[in-house]
């Protein structure tokens, strides 16, 4: 393997969990709990193939359980934490490659890499969620150009319903590649991915107030053009959508003005907890925002590692949920085309329903490759919406009168909703969103006869 290190004993994260005991699984909006049969944290997927050739009940599959709507619990199943599966199976800095279980996070991946000056390719905008999580969901971030996770996977390995084993990739049962990634642990469970990897580079910070009717041809002139800008999305202030503030982290030889090379593991993000309390409990937040902080923020133009601003961490959002209130997200994806004609209806929606809306972001993501659930299947603008609400039964129906109303609204542009996030979403705006569904749910009836991949995301929109 050349220069590359063989690290098949190398953990990332605590010690595994054999025994089998009940347990409440939820997830972070701490508005799902879910009674499981049995919680086990497996170690490896032979493990896994053996639990799964004995038990004859539903299977459940979880990590960092940050989607938002039962996506990743079943009643009476078991339970597979994945988190104990945080193993480095083969790192080859020469190739730029790393394989690695599924349970491991992100963050844990960015401290055996960076001393390589090798980088994630395509993540989340925060290091906390698990690999397998960000697979199942089919992830995307800021990466300019870079689109899906599935992008950046050469091979999975996965258990299926009995406890055999295969591995797939796109020339190796293409069919099971393309339908767990973005899957949801409808067909089978993953256990570990092979990963394509890039240069940790030094990025510089650029800042661009752009108005919103500006944006597509400011996107397409100035950021999908340029070779060198390599992160980028625009904030719309939910209190004013005529403009966008764009933000675009661009490759530089410039020496770094931050030293550290990631976020330490236990930065407190005082002032970004600060930020995101104040959006969301103060009168008035959204002006002094405009006025004082946004400025404050945007004055400097720093320079930093790829690898410090991929390794932000959850916790610069502060608490997320408690008992009356939580924080949650949900994202539309938009032909460009259409950009401007959501965001006006995005912006009426959230008025005329009084959403306690903190921040919408914009991203950009060409075509998916093929994965049966795609939610991009041209290129289009994602819109992903930050907002808080209350958690009483009648806050959730209300969320869900304006959540239906919204994917309408994309819907009717060509457009589709991102499904990690609260099931709002009728099964007929799920079938029109997703025209895949039905080749994904015969494969999992060929794979997975006995239905036995549950969890509430499945139950809603493919059972009966």
């Amino acid at each position: 393997m050349g220069q590359g290190v063989a690290a098949a004993g190398l953990a990332l994260g605590g010690l595994s969990q054999a025994r089998p005991h009940p347990a409440i699984v939820n997830d972070v909006t701490g508005m799902n709990p879910v009674p499981v049969a049995s919680l086990i944290r497996p170690r490896d997927g032979r493990q896994i193939g053996d639990l799964l050739a004995d038990w004859q009940g539903p299977v459940s599959i979880g990590g960092g359980c940050f989607s938002m709507g039962g996506q990743v619990a079943e009643e009476a199943s078991l339970h597979l934490d994945m988190r104990g599966m945080n193993r480095v199976v083969a790192f080859n800095p020469d190739a730029k490659t790393l394989r690695v279980q599924t349970g491991a996070r992100w963050r844990d991946i960015q401290a055996v890499i960076d001393p390589h000056n090798l980088s994630v390719k395509i993540m989340q905008s925060y290091s906390d969620f698990t690999v397998g999580g960000a697979l199942s969901v089919n992830c995307h971030g800021r990466y300019v150009a870079a689109g899906p996770l599935v992008n950046s996977v050469r091979r999975v390995a996965l258990v299926l319903a009995g406890g055999r084993a295969v591995e797939a990739s796109r020339d190796q049962h293409p069919e099971l590649f393309y339908a767990a990634i973005g899957g949801y642990g409808g067909v089978g469970v993953m256990t570990e991915v092979e990963l394509d990897l890039v240069p940790n580079v030094r990025m510089a910070r650029e800042i661009a107030d752009v108005p919103l009717a500006d944006y597509p041809g400011f996107f397409r002139d100035r950021i999908k053009s340029r070779p060198q800008a390599l992160l980028h999305n625009a904030d719309i202030d939910p209190a004013d959508f005529t403009r966008t503030t764009a933000v675009t982290w661009v490759q530089t030889g410039r020496p770094v003005t931050v030293p550290d090379r990631l976020y330490a593991p236990g930065d407190s993000y005082a002032w970004d907890r600060t930020k995101v309390w104040a959006l969301a409990r103060l009168p008035g937040a959204h002006l002094l925002r405009r006025a004082l902080v946004d400025p404050l923020d945007h004055a400097s133009t720093p320079v930093v590692w790829r690898n410090h601003e991929a390794s932000l961490g959850l916790q610069s959002l502060g608490r997320l949920s408690n008992a009356t209130a939580t924080c949650a997200l949900q994202e539309y994806f938009i032909p460009v085309a259409h950009f401007l004609d959501f965001a006006q209806a995005l912006g009426r929606v959230l008025r005329e329903a009084e959403v306690n809306a903190l921040n919408v972001s914009i991203r950009q993501t060409p075509a998916d490759p093929g994965t049966l659930l795609a939610w991009a299947r041209h290129e289009v603008f994602s819109f992903v919406l930050f907002y808080q609400q209350a958690v009483s039964a009648r806050a959730v129906a209300e969320v869900g009168n304006w959540t239906r109303r919204l994917i309408d609204a994309a819907l009717a542009l060509g457009g589709s909703y991102y499904l990690p996030y609260q099931l709002h979403a009728s099964r007929a705006q799920f079938r029109q969103a997703y025209p895949g569904a039905g080749r994904f749910a015969a494969l999992k009836a060929e794979v997975d006869p006995r239905g036995q991949f549950r969890n509430r995301l499945w139950d809603k929109y493919l059972v009966g």
